[in-house]
């Protein structure tokens, strides 16, 4: 499986190879690679469905407990198909739609990366690498939604969306670590043995919170359903792949997954209701306002993916069956219309909902698609889409509390997806062919023939659904539940209340597509309410954090050196001076110190001296050279107190130090214009409180009693383990090796970075 994953990130990297043959009339071959994975998957199907679990486990990082381990199952299976089966009808679709392009190698190398992303993320077996694939998803969803990085919308969406699934991705980390460290390992299966221990853990509520964070920004649940819509500017293989099949359900996912870990709580079951919920009813509204195919196709897969938490909600057997079959039922349907939209657009140059029509007379297989696809959205029967909402209700039904206020909730829910579904499928190519578009002609197959595929499948499983029960259903609910009932699949349950609503909201579905018609003065009702969405609210939070950050920057960052060492030295003041008054106890044994020298005096008047001519001379090179004469004043020190190694030490830097300092000040004019006088006394007060404050800690340190015990260490080991006799120099060399490497690397980059700027040439119009 590992090579599974990694063939799309392989064939990523080999696009730095091949790109050119790619990107040539032999494109369609890329197709390959997601269809050889869907024939390997599918290879586990009969092992799979006996309720086998294929495990494979690979070393990364044992000292952290992180392995690379896989596990196919049912729910896992049922994912990696719907990931390469769309997969592969998305790479031979881009071949046509994004022919001739001049970044359709990068466009394919995006795609594939998010592919073994995506397979890395359903098939984790461990917390660490789940997350690691995760956060993989988002970043090589940043670079598909912004494809078209000339567009300023595009790049717009695409950070907007890196933002608020990146935000996700912290809140998964988080998650995963806390839930590590409660379960005592970061291996899913292992945990599921413990749901008991985990769900009764004071943690569990964070837990569960931050789980319910990343799940919930990355399939798009309220408030954080708004990138989804914004990330339609992207081209129509990205829309169909991640936004209708794949990457959102990506959070659908990873609740299945926990489900047997975190779920049957009150806590749990409650959020996701709520959640799921609000979601669906808020995005199907939506719908009837919008007239861009991509916007009503965004909403409705909203609106899906809330229905998807809602069932997760219930959490009863009926409900996961249902979400399972909802989760394929989407993916035909959605994938379906998303690729006839960009059919629409491909061959019309629109997308406009009030534009079109009368298509299904130069577009009759795209038509034919479309109308199926509506069938299966609304659920009509006899398609797989009737299967899944007929569940649904169903599930609904068999809650127990609230059950007429959540079937409430389903049955509009499904009647303005049953209208979405019809508007976006069928309405294009009803009515007469306007006049602009006599001229638009079938496009090649590689275009319409994925779509009739989804659909002609959406069909079929609703006449044999014992197909998707016995190969994905049924393993994907022993998954899921820990004792599971018998239960089958069937597009005839009788004549009951889940039959009744189903008919309601074919009905009441037909009626609102023929009333319903989509205007842009509906569009710009809802946008007078844009001031109170989640979208604007986010970003205007947004804007006021960057305001606020651009103030508290210049007011820190105004270009004076000065000013950032003041700002440090102020504030360890603060702390230094807190740590040490807060708890001031002083109390010095004067007869302990010796008598002061007359070398010590002199070297003191020395330093003092220096110091005054430092801070008051006018010359540059006078200044310098007095910094330099209170270095080497410490240097006289040190030798009268037996450190002659520190005394060499301290002069070569101090040396090389003015050496420099007269380098860099050769060319610059010769005086100071020195600072206001109230800056100055300022700097001057600030650097005596420092000094009186060092001064004070030195007491405190010199009042403290002698422990002796690293001392011995040292001198004990310092020959032994290090094979130094100076143990200064083995300290330094040896016992703080990694500290002193650290060091020295920040002094390349420093060093680096000077000589870079040494060797700038700006041109004229850089300099002003």
């Amino acid at each position: 499986m590992l090579i599974a994953v990694l063939l799309g990130f392989i064939f990523a990297l080999s696009i730095l190879v091949i790109g050119k043959f790619i990107k040539g009339k032999q494109s369609w071959l890329s197709t390959l690679i997601p269809l050889s994975l869907l024939a390997y998957f599918s290879s586990f199907i009969p092992q799979v469905s006996r309720g086998e679990i294929i495990q494979q486990t690979y070393t990364w990082i044992p000292s952290f407990n992180v392995e690379l381990s896989f596990q196919l199952d049912g729910l896992s299976l049922l994912f990696s198909l719907m990931i390469t089966g769309i997969g592969t009808l998305v790479f031979a679709y881009t071949s046509a739609y994004l022919k001739g392009h001049e970044f359709l190698d990068r466009f394919y190398a995006y795609l594939s990366m998010f592919m073994g992303a995506m397979l890395g993320l359903v098939l984790s077996d461990n917390l660490i690498s789940m997350f690691v694939f995760w956060e993989l998803t988002s970043i090589s969803s940043f670079y598909l939604i912004g494809f078209n990085n000339a567009s300023l919308a595009s790049r717009k969406s695409a950070l907007t969306a890196l933002g608020i699934t990146g935000m996700g991705g912290l809140l998964f980390l988080g998650g995963a670590v806390l839930l590590g460290d409660v379960a005592g390992t970061f291996s899913i299966s292992e945990m599921i043995g413990m749901s008991e221990e985990i769900t009764t853990h004071s943690a569990y509520v964070l837990i569960a919170i931050l789980f319910f964070g990343a799940a919930f920004s990355k399939s798009a649940q309220f408030p954080f359903h708004f990138w989804l819509p914004g990330a339609m500017k992207a081209p129509t293989p990205v829309s169909t792949y991640l936004h209708s099949a794949t990457m959102v359900k990506a959070g659908v996912y990873l609740l299945l997954r926990f489900t047997p870990i975190l779920g049957n709580t009150e806590f749990w079951n409650s959020t996701l209701i709520i959640v799921g919920g609000v979601t669906m009813l808020y995005s199907a509204i939506h719908i009837i306002f919008r007239t861009d195919l991509k916007g009503i196709l965004a909403y409705s897969t909203i609106s899906a993916l809330g229905i998807l938490v809602f069932l997760i909600g219930l959490g009863t057997q009926e409900a996961l069956i249902a979400c399972l079959v909802f989760i394929i039922v989407h993916a035909l349907y959605k994938a379906s219309l998303f690729l006839i939209t960009g059919i629409i657009d491909h061959e019309t140059g629109t997308r406009d909902i009030t534009q079109l029509a009368g298509l299904r007379k130069v577009l009759m297989p795209v038509a034919v698609a479309g109308f199926l696809a509506a069938l299966i959205s609304g659920g009509v029967p006899p398609t797989f889409g009737f299967i899944g909402k007929d569940l649904i209700y169903e599930a609904g039904l068999n809650w127990g509390s609230f059950t007429w206020l959540l079937i409430g909730a389903a049955l509009l829910t499904k009647i303005l997806l049953y209208y979405a579904g019809f508007v976006a499928g069928v309405k294009p190519f009803m009515g007469s062919l306007p006049a602009s578009f006599e001229n638009v002609h079938l496009p090649e197959k590689r275009l319409w023939v994925p779509p009739l595929l989804l659909v002609s499948l959406g069909v079929l499983l609703g006449f044999v659904p014992h197909l998707a029960e016995d190969a994905l259903i049924a393993p994907g609910i022993e998954v899921l539940m820990t004792s599971t009932e018998t239960f089958h699949l069937k597009l005839w349950h009788g004549f009951n209340t889940a039959l009744i609503l189903s008919l309601v909201t074919i009905g009441i579905g037909t009626l609102l597509y023929f009333v319903l018609i989509p205007s842009h003065k509906k569009e710009n009702f809802i946008g007078k309410f844009e001031v109170i969405s989640p979208k604007n609210i986010v970003l205007k939070t947004t804007e006021g954090f960057s305001a606020f950050s651009s103030l508290w920057t210049n007011f820190f960052q105004n270009g004076f050196l000065r000013h950032y060492v003041a700002t440090i030295i102020g504030f360890l003041c603060l702390v230094l001076g807190y740590l040490i008054f807060s708890n001031f106890n002083l109390r010095l044994d004067y007869s302990s110190f010796s008598k002061l020298t007359i070398y010590e005096v002199a070297i003191i008047v020395m330093m003092i001296t220096a110091i005054f001519f430092t801070v008051f001379s006018k010359s540059r090179l006078a200044a310098v050279a007095s910094m330099g004469i209170v270095g080497f004043a410490f240097c006289l020190l040190f030798l009268f107190y037996s450190a002659p190694d520190l005394a060499m030490t301290q002069f070569s830097v101090d040396t090389l130090t003015v050496i420099l300092f007269v380098l860099v000040l050769y060319r610059l004019p010769k005086y100071l214009r020195l600072s206001k006088n109230v800056l100055r006394i300022e700097h001057g007060i600030l650097s005596v409180f420092f000094g009186a404050l060092m001064t004070i800690l030195v007491l405190k340190v010199l009042q403290e009693p002698v422990n002796a015990e690293i001392t011995n260490y040292y001198a004990q080991n310092a020959y032994l383990l290090a094979k130094g006799k100076n143990v200064v120099n083995v300290i330094l060399v040896d016992f703080r090796g990694i500290d002193t490497l650290i060091e020295t690397c920040v002094l390349i980059v420093a060093a680096l970075g000077v000589f870079g700027l040494l060797k700038l040439r700006l041109k004229t119009r850089d300099k002003k």
